[in-house]
């Protein structure tokens, strides 16, 4: 017979006339004190971000919100084009799409960098850990998370405000110079520009603030998601998505079509 685990939450617990997250009486403590991006940061560490850890957690997630139309916000305005009356679903439905390509890349990042650096205070070689890192994703024929950018080519002008950022706020260490290292090594080895772009720094950032892993991509799930509401605002207001769906389909089937 199974033996039943206790069943806990160490986030928060309420009582009719009590909310406490945290260990922190939300209305009292929390309510006007902390502001969207340090709240995160209570909830995923457990305590309140220094004033450092504030200006640079705040600052990955508020990169990430916006970056125009995009496949998730295209996702986002099709579904609520279908489904109006379900802001929620459209929401969901763009947060679908952050993966390895998009946004999503930021936990890749981050994974690349804890691997090859798993103790911080024995960094190693930043250029001979970069070369491997490169000749191994080469050879395994896979893109490099971090790097490159289909629009950005000539470098993501997210990118240098973060870093700048970083070092302002002593968050510039080994991982940002393992990224960066990995940037010039891919850019040599492809013979083509190569930026970091501006996953590729979170990624890095957030491994200097010694951030979980899976929290990398929940940092951008969480920036994406007020972005997307934005959006369908937007579509509520100056539709679209019929206008691009329309198009799609239009162009997709022509060529089925007889010749006039």
């Amino acid at each position: 017979m199974r033996t039943q685990q206790p069943v806990k939450s160490d986030l928060a617990w309420a009582t009719p006339d009590r909310i406490v997250v945290r260990g922190l009486d939300l209305p009292t403590e929390i309510i006007g004190r902390l502001n969207l991006g340090d709240m995160a940061f209570l909830e995923i560490t457990g305590r309140i971000p220094t004033r450092e850890e504030s200006v640079m957690f705040n600052a990955l997630a508020v990169t990430l919100v916006e970056h125009g139309i995009v496949p998730s916000t295209l996702a986002a305005r099709i579904t609520y084009l279908g489904a109006p009356e379900a802001m929620q679903a459209a929401v969901a439905a763009g947060l679908c799409g952050l993966g390895s390509v998009f946004v999503g890349s930021t936990e890749g990042a981050a994974a690349m960098l804890r691997e090859a650096i798993p103790d911080r205070a024995r960094p190693g070689d930043a250029e001979a850990l970069a070369q491997d890192i490169v000749a191994r994703f080469r050879a395994a024929k896979k893109i490099i998370p971090g790097v490159g950018h289909p629009l950005h080519k000539d470098g993501d002008p997210r990118t240098p405000r973060l870093f700048q950022l970083a070092a302002e706020n002593g968050f510039d260490g080994p991982y940002v110079a393992l990224m960066q290292a990995v940037a010039r090594r891919a850019e040599a080895a492809s013979g083509r520009r190569l930026p970091i772009n501006a996953t590729g720094a979170i990624g890095a950032i957030a491994c200097e603030m010694d951030l979980p892993q899976p929290v990398v991509r929940g940092i951008g799930v969480m920036a994406r998601a007020i972005g997307l509401v934005a959006h369908l605002l937007e579509e509520s207001r100056q539709p679209l998505a019929r206008e691009v769906w329309e198009r799609v389909e239009d162009e997709a089937s022509a060529h089925l079509r007889p010749a006039e």
